[in-house]
């Protein structure tokens, strides 16, 4: 997956505040209660989980990037079109420069983060969508299940890269991939959506706990129509397969399906 090039990128990190950006591009947001709308995508490089189904592996398993001085990212988005900014990854949070740049672009849009709800933001962060996407235990890698699009490695490549190697993620993505505390604060601090990713049938016990203890542990109600089903697959041919077993499952239980309108539109072609 290449890094968004429309000039060259240091590669490495430039004074003062600056993210590794894999993509900046505009397009349509695809998923969730916002899907459809016209969006800017900021793109960061880094992850703190590795799900085995990943569809941005260029990010977490492979990461690649180019710097960015968040001055240059907050220009790139002023000179796109959409008012509605998608800050997503990896995982953004693990960056503390998201937050300088979450700060730079309130007053001017309407800003959806993307995360998997391990991390909470400073208090004075704003976030107008937090889309919180708990990963289940059909996202945990194994030797068996390496993750889709990279080849699977013990050891790091010539240039020092660290490998791909599923068994050493095993354990630390078990370990780490649900944080209650963390997902109750978010949906108490922001508006929110939960945006499950289902395999199959298998997954609506652990999603249905799930939520019950996030709804224990919150102070604010989380509504069934903000339970968001989505369907496993990167390519039109997988969701192909996924799509109708998931819709039906939402309409079972009263949770809220989502598309993935982007995949539908652009298969899996970067930059969309």
């Amino acid at each position: 997956m290449p890094v968004t090039s429309e000039v060259d990128r240091p590669e490495t990190a430039p004074d003062g505040p600056a993210l590794p950006i894999n993509e900046l591009f505009a397009s349509l947001q695809g998923e969730g209660v916002l899907a459809g709308v016209p969006s800017t995508f900021v793109r960061t490089s880094g992850c703190n989980l590795r799900c085995w189904f990943c569809d941005s592996y260029h990010t977490s398993w492979e990461p690649t990037h180019a710097w960015m001085a968040v001055d240059e990212v907050v220009a790139a988005v002023d000179e796109r079109d959409p008012d509605h900014v998608v800050l997503t990854g990896g995982e953004p949070t693990i960056h503390d420069e998201s937050f300088e740049l979450l700060r730079r672009l309130d007053d001017d849009y309407h800003v959806t983060v993307e995360t998997n709800g391990t991390v909470v933001p400073p208090a004075d962060v704003p976030i107008d969508l937090a889309s919180i996407s708990p990963k289940l235990a059909t996202s945990t890698p194994t030797p068996e299940r390496p993750p889709a699009g990279v080849a699977p490695t013990a050891e790091g490549d010539d240039d020092g890269a660290p490998g791909v190697d599923a068994g050493e993620w095993t354990e630390r993505h078990e370990a780490n991939r649900v944080d209650v505390d963390a997902l109750a604060t978010l949906v108490d601090r922001y508006e929110s959506q939960l945006k499950f990713v289902v395999t199959g049938r298998d997954d609506l016990p652990e999603i249905v706990d799930l939520v019950e203890r996030v709804r224990d542990a919150a102070s604010v109600p989380v509504p069934d129509h903000e339970v968001l089903l989505m369907p496993e697959g990167q390519t039109r041919e997988q969701l192909a397969g996924t799509r109708t077993t998931v819709a039906e499952l939402a309409a079972e239980y009263g949770f809220r399906y989502t598309p993935r309108i982007h995949v539908d539109l652009w298969n899996d072609a970067p930059e969309t």
